[in-house]
């Protein structure tokens, strides 16, 4: 697919009693130029969203004190307003190839922040990935004029986004075809989510570098090994929340949780419930056991 280069703004008008997704703006760039630059607390177009794929060359994403080189098949998420900034390196030598999308977060924000949790905000995403793939049709459609009406714009917002969600879902159902460095990865946080288990360890483990074990393992299953970790710990707890009466802080020990209170944080983030609330059925149905994705 041709991608048309520019930049698509949409300003259709809003129905106050309609909820849709807002599309903002869409677009295609290559630059060259060292003077891009962008910063997020510096805007004023916010609330927004941002989606920036790279197809070639090399950008620069840095985020509080992190900082990412951001290269060929990866993308970043920003949200504007925040404190974070991109531009294009000085000491690049080819030109930064990218599409981006914005649109506003009423709507659709939980499906992204649920997929940045999972992913992180500098994100391995194939090319032929279902969100890539329709991010381009998005942008090819916005060059063409084909969205017209603020409906359009709305179906193509949720479905982005939706598809960032699923997208994490169908890489986990795919675990026949991860790689085995990826699935020994998994196989040693399955038997050692007890403890503290360091990058290093399990680079060192798999006889891969630090940066390629992330992006492999990312890649594969949609998930950091962080996040791997946590829903793997988030389903022991669950099993030994309604087959014993351990209190939460031992609980908290045995899955290697350092307190309490960092488990209830991390079990509500992934589940949307505390495990006092989860174990006895106040809030909710009694589960035994939930599916999540």
């Amino acid at each position: 697919m041709n991608i048309p280069k520019g930049t698509y703004g949409f300003r259709f008008t809003e129905d106050k009693e309609l909820p849709l997704c807002v599309l903002f703006a869409a677009g295609y760039d290559s630059i060259t130029d060292p003077s891009y630059r962008w910063d997020g607390l510096e805007r004023t177009d916010g609330p927004l969203l941002l989606f920036q794929y790279t197809f070639s060359g090399e950008g620069v994403f840095e985020s509080g004190e992190r900082t990412h080189r951001v290269n060929a098949g990866q993308a970043f998420l920003a949200e504007i307003p925040s404190s974070h900034r991109y531009y294009y390196p000085a000491d690049s030598k080819e030109p930064w190839e990218f599409l981006f999308l914005l649109f506003r977060p009423n709507l659709v924000l939980p499906l992204w922040r649920r997929f940045l949790s999972e992913a992180g905000e500098v994100a391995h995403l194939p090319v032929d990935a279902a969100p890539v793939r329709l991010a381009r049709m998005i942008v090819a459609d916005a060059g063409a004029g084909r969205i017209s009406d603020p409906y359009i714009a709305s179906s193509c917002v949720y479905q982005f986004a939706t598809e960032l969600a699923r997208m994490q879902v169908m890489s986990r159902k795919d675990q026949e075809n991860w790689p085995e460095s990826v699935k020994r990865a998994a196989e040693f946080i399955e038997g050692n989510y007890a403890r503290m288990i360091s990058i290093d360890q399990l680079s060192e483990h798999v006889s891969l570098s630090k940066y390629h074990l992330i992006r492999r393992f990312s890649h594969s299953t949609g998930l950091t090994p962080g996040a791997y970790l946590t829903r793997v710990r988030t389903e022991k707890a669950m099993e030994l929340l309604r087959e014993t009466t351990l209190s939460i802080e031992v609980i908290a020990e045995q899955i290697g949780y350092s307190s309490g209170s960092y488990l209830i944080k991390a079990f509500r983030r992934l589940t949307g419930l505390t495990p006092g609330e989860f174990r006895s059925g106040s809030e909710s149905l009694s589960y035994r056991k939930l599916f999540f994705d």
